[in-house]
């Protein structure tokens, strides 16, 4: 697959880049174009093939598609909205771009917003971080000053329309929070578009004191393929909430890797995976524990139906001078039916002596015993089976600080359980 330095530069103009930005942005797409997309090949994809998955639900990719600029109709987007988030804080993003920022009910002094990164600070890296350094359409940075805590949650909205076919898009958002600062994020990504490619790459500095809990929800089928990078640094006393629900696209896969970098931070990521049909789907994490006294919980439920495959590879790293390291990781899945399959990948790296941590990973069916009991009180099979489920992920679910969020994730879960 190729774009040629005319595609490109047609690109940058579009984007009215510098003539120096569009020649590093060539070169990250060389970089990108000499590895190509990971296959098996790679130890972190050993378990699904982006490479063949592309080749074979979108072998007429295009890296860049002029429909992505159209002007796009306000009414075409509340269309697609599954809630109200009149009395949030939002930022809408469609086909790419960003079209609607609106942080009203915060003090506006007491955030930053920026459009423009510094492109002389992007690194080359993998190869769909290269993909993402060249082709990125849009990109925001909100910075939180010292001491201030957001009001109010802001609600992501990533919509891609049915008029974006074959298409790669490639989205970039970044957080700084300043010491002792708070905000709360619900990425939703409504993804209507057919047969395309989402790389997603976002980058989060939690300061000293400062807690970001972040929620990333996929729950629209759709044909599409979707990657999301989430990397995150944190210093001291810093926390990290990190929850995925991941449903809807044909394939998905989240890594979320978390870099405590100071004493006593915190990082948790939690997840639910809840497939069927022929959906592939997948979670990586890792925490690197790179100081004293920091803390890391991980726990992923995943239920899957039909021919659906989940994979779960979460890793705790744990640096020499850790000491007083506390990890715990867990994830189970329930296999609906014969056809489906779940694999997980714990791992331990530990370099220190005076650390707790632990993991572990299993699979099973739903016990037929309950379904049963529950089938004696009235419930049918397939309604016995849902309150199972529910039960099932509320674990997760439940780990999910944020009151608001928890009933808004709960709602488009279809879960009812208080």
């Amino acid at each position: 697959m190729n774009v040629s330095n005319f595609k490109l530069r047609d690109l940058g103009k579009i984007l009215n880049l510098s003539e120096e930005n569009i020649k590093k942005r060539i070169q990250f797409f060389s970089d990108f174009n000499e590895i190509g997309f990971p296959s098996k090949n790679n130890e972190e994809w050993k378990f699904i093939d982006l490479e063949k998955k592309i080749s074979s639900n979108i072998p007429q990719l295009k890296f860049f598609n002029k429909i992505l600029s159209n002007k796009v109709d306000k009414n075409e987007v509340l269309k697609y909205m599954p809630l109200d988030t009149s009395n949030f804080n939002q930022i809408i993003s469609v086909n790419g771009f960003i079209k609607n920022v609106s942080l009203n009910h915060e003090n506006k002094n007491k955030f930053e917003i920026i459009r423009k990164p510094d492109e002389s600070k992007l690194l080359s890296g993998n190869s769909l971080n290269n993909l993402n350094n060249a082709l990125y359409l849009d990109y925001i940075k909100i910075v939180v000053k010292d001491g201030y805590t957001f009001n109010r949650p802001i609600i992501v909205i990533n919509l891609s329309l049915p008029n974006v076919e074959y298409t790669n898009l490639n989205q970039r958002f970044d957080i700084l929070l300043e010491k002792n600062s708070c905000l709360t994020l619900l990425d939703l990504n409504l993804n209507n578009s057919k047969k395309s490619f989402f790389n997603v790459n976002n980058n989060f500095i939690l300061k000293a004191g400062s807690i970001l809990k972040n929620y990333k929800i996929d729950i629209d089928n759709s044909s599409n393929l979707y990657y999301s990078k989430t990397n995150i640094d944190l210093y001291e006393n810093s926390v990290s909430e990190n929850f995925v629900f991941s449903s809807g696209s044909v394939f998905a896969k989240n890594e979320i890797e978390c870099n405590l970098k100071e004493n006593h931070s915190s990082a948790f990521v939690n997840g639910v995976i809840n497939l069927n049909e022929e959906k592939q789907h997948e979670i990586r994490s890792k925490i690197n524990h790179l100081s004293e006294n920091s803390k890391s919980y991980q726990l992923i439920k995943c239920a899957l139906k039909d021919k659906s495959k989940a994979v779960y590879q979460g890793k705790i790293y744990v640096d020499s001078i850790a000491q007083k390291t506390d990890g715990y990781q867990l994830s189970k899945a329930v296999l609906l039916n014969e056809g489906t399959e779940f694999n997980g990948k714990p791992e331990l790296e530990i370099y220190a002596d005076d650390v707790k941590c632990s993991h572990g990973s299993s699979s099973g069916n739903l016990d037929e015993n309950k379904i049963f009991y529950l089938m004696t009180r009235g419930l049918n099979r397939i309604e016995a089976k849902k309150i199972l489920l529910d039960g099932f992920f509320l674990e997760v679910i439940d780990k999910i600080t944020d009151d608001t969020i928890k009933n808004i994730i709960k709602e488009l879960m279809g879960i009812k359980w208080k």
